[in-house]
């Protein structure tokens, strides 16, 4: 039997695997792009609202500026260590893959850390959901936030756990990439809430 069917055959599955993993790639662009209209709705809210609170606390009274930088900058580290895992599912080193899966999750669970001690903190002083329209428009855009970095932590340990049972091979990289830019663009609101929320909100 000629070798040469089954060439035609193994590159015809490669083309359908490659156009699979761009219309997931498309797919997941159209997804973000709305996601990323209710992340300006929930922002544009907070900013329409922000100084019309009757009563306190205010957002200078109850941020701590220095806290909620370093949480940022957690979060930066982590898209860090989530493009090393990508660029080592490029070089088909599954082993740096799981490395830098696991440290990507520990940061991302470090980060909702944060958050939950800035709420327990905002809580003790008095700052419910239903305080004032400040409180409630802060809950409700970094709530939001933060469940989206819930829910990317759960999909790269989702990941992770599919690479140490071997299900997560250098042909399926589009499953990371994908993950990743979830992930970056989780990152890139948190860039945009930390600077209106918390920067010129301490500011003001």
């Amino acid at each position: 039997m000629s070798s040469r069917p089954l060439e035609a055959l193994q590159e015809e599955e490669e083309r359908e695997a490659a156009l699979h993993a761009e219309n997931v790639r498309l797919g997941f662009w159209v997804w973000l792009s709305s996601e990323a209209v209710f992340f300006a709705s929930l922002i544009g809210v907070y900013v329409a609202l922000e100084g019309r609170s009757i009563s306190g606390p205010t957002p200078a009274d109850v941020f701590d500026l220095p806290m909620t930088t370093l949480a940022t900058l957690d979060l930066l580290v982590s898209s860090l260590t989530m493009v090393l895992g990508v660029v080592s599912m490029w070089r088909k080193d599954l082993r740096a893959v799981k490395l830098w899966l696991a440290v990507t999750a520990v940061l991302g669970l470090v980060f909702l850390g944060f958050q939950a001690s800035e709420y327990s903190s905002f809580m003790r002083d008095g700052l419910l959901f239903n305080t004032n329209v400040f409180s409630a428009s802060f809950y409700t855009l970094t709530g939001f936030h933060g469940a989206h970095v819930a829910f990317g932590v759960a999909w790269i340990v989702g990941l992770l756990i599919s690479a140490f049972r071997g299900h997560l091979r250098p042909e399926e990289a589009h499953k990371l990439e994908v993950a990743g830019l979830y992930w970056h663009f989780v990152d890139v609101v948190w860039i945009v809430i930390f600077t209106v929320v918390y920067v010129l909100g301490t500011a003001a």
